[in-house]
């Protein structure tokens, strides 16, 4: 599994493509820990378009996520191009309705850009 990670002003990007299985699940959650500061809230938009493969590893990376964010009060998780495939296991393990889903994530970084208003260094 290879992961790309881009810092925004308004939110952290990760896309992820390959397999993610148990192992993919112990990197992925390691490299979210590592960006977890990088934008406020956290905002962490999530490309998983490109995985080939994945199991109940997902779900375990997305729910711990959402765990931490919820003790913490703040942060948003945003899903692009979510398959169909994800948007039913979300659905079935209700998790959808924790999560923000989008066409794009260039579409997103626009929307996150606009709502935070000008930036004043």
């Amino acid at each position: 599994m290879s992961i790309e990670t881009t810092r925004h002003l308004q939110c952290t990007v990760m896309r992820a493509a390959g397999e993610l299985d148990h192992s993919g699940r112990v990197r992925f959650s390691a490299h979210l820990d590592t960006v977890w500061d990088w934008s406020p809230g956290p905002v962490l938009v999530f490309d998983l378009a490109e995985l080939v493969f994945y199991d109940s590893s997902v779900i375990g990376v997305l729910g711990v996520a959402m765990r931490r964010m919820e003790a913490e009060s703040s942060g948003r998780i945003i899903l692009v191009r979510p398959s169909e495939h994800l948007l039913s296991v979300l659905r079935l393990t209700d998790l959808l309705s924790h999560v923000e889903l989008r066409g794009s994530v260039e579409e997103t970084v626009a929307e996150l850009m606009l709502a935070a208003g000008p930036y004043n260094p």
